[in-house]
């Protein structure tokens, strides 16, 4: 039985996806497709989960509107949510799965619900970090 790094490395790889990098040791993947709005989302597996995340941009405009824009998008996603970082400055993507019974199918909707969000959503994240 292949363990979970290179099960979910084949994952991606089926699904067309570039990695960029891994980190066999840490359990880490750097994925890009830029034409599917993917630009360095890390894939990394923390036992007994896998956490999808990809950085969207820094916020230039703080205000209760912007904030606001944020949860509401978040209402509209298949899967993830858009959030802050630590210091509250940065917007990224994150979702996170089960590994124990991870799938095909799951990692393709969590991949691609980035893709649709951005494509659906990029110009008000682009406003919210200019």
């Amino acid at each position: 039985m292949e363990n979970k790094f290179d099960l979910l490395k084949s994952y991606v790889t089926e699904l067309g996806f570039d990695i960029a990098s891994e980190n066999h040791e840490e359990q880490i993947l750097l994925v890009t497709d830029e034409n599917r709005g993917i630009l360095n989302l890390i894939i990394d597996i923390e036992d007994p989960i896998v956490i999808f995340e990809q950085m969207i941009g820094t916020i230039r405009n703080e205000s209760i509107e912007s904030y606001k824009s944020l949860l509401k998008i978040n209402r509209e996603l298949v899967h993830g949510a858009f959030v802050l970082d630590e210091e509250s400055n940065r917007i990224l993507f994150r979702d996170t799965l089960q590994i124990e019974n991870l799938d095909l199918n799951e990692v393709d909707g969590t991949i691609a619900a980035l893709s649709l969000a951005m494509s659906e959503y990029g110009g008000t994240l682009i406003s919210i970090c200019k």
